[in-house]
């Protein structure tokens, strides 16, 4: 594995902290501290507790990550109807 390599997992974000911070809990029952990924945080991509994420991270530091995508899941999506409505 090279420096450049990067783990992909999922899991569950089971707090919320400051500064776009998130505990995340994976699926192998480690828990780990994630920030959001430049794009998410650009397209604001809002993250609460009980998503499903998926986390990149460095095999260096297997305490922290960065959540890279959230699962829409059931009922995902924009609430109401948004058809020709800018704010």
């Amino acid at each position: 594995m090279s420096k450049e390599d990067l783990l992909t997992l999922d899991g569950l974000v089971d707090e919320v902290l400051p500064d776009g911070r998130f505990g995340v809990r994976l699926e192998n029952d480690h828990r780990i501290i994630a920030y959001t990924a430049g794009k998410m945080r650009k397209f604001r991509i809002r993250t609460i507790m009980g998503d499903r994420v998926r986390v990149e991270m460095t095999p260096y530091d297997l305490s922290k990550g960065r959540i890279v995508y959230r699962d829409k899941g059931p009922g995902g999506g924009p609430p109401g109807n948004r058809q020709g409505k800018r704010r």
